[in-house]
């Protein structure tokens, strides 16, 4: 079984796992809104938590909302520091071009993901080390696996 945190939690809903080994408890809206094609809106969800130093946790977009309806995170993921003391508020986005989505209170609008982190020391130097990637970045792997031969 993995470890545990406890997360001090100020929420009218407190956030659940909808499965045992599940990453993401649910987030659920604390008010309605309408999202037209391609609007978004910022929707509380009435959650405010106290994170342990040496934790963050991270608003990420409920893969079936985005399947079924287009419907996304802006920002994903939203992160949440531990010194963040105010509402999780959850950015969302009607990708669909033609359908409203309407969100109701008690919605699982985004999962919340609670995981350790390590602050860096950033160490300026002249020039970095040299790495077998280098620099190559934005699909510079192509878009296939090379064994498939296709598309470079």
């Amino acid at each position: 079984m993995a470890d545990t945190v406890e997360v001090l939690i100020s929420a009218a809903a407190v956030p659940e796992y909808a499965h045992p080994g599940d990453a993401g408890a649910d987030l659920v809206a604390a008010e309605a809104v309408q999202l037209a094609p391609g609007q978004r809106a910022t929707v509380g969800t009435g959650v405010s938590i106290a994170l342990p130093d040496g934790y963050a946790a991270f608003v990420v977009p409920r893969s079936g909302l985005a399947m079924k309806h287009g419907i996304t995170i802006v920002n994903s993921p939203g992160t949440v520091d531990a010194g963040y003391r105010g509402e999780i508020r959850v950015t969302l986005l009607n990708t669909d071009s033609s359908t409203s989505y309407d969100v109701a209170v008690g919605d699982r609008i985004a999962q919340l993901i609670v995981l350790p982190v390590t602050r860096a020391r950033f160490v300026q130097v002249d020039t970095l080390p040299g790495s077998h990637r280098g620099e190559s970045g934005f699909g510079s792997t192509g878009y296939s696996t090379p064994s498939m031969g296709a598309h470079p």
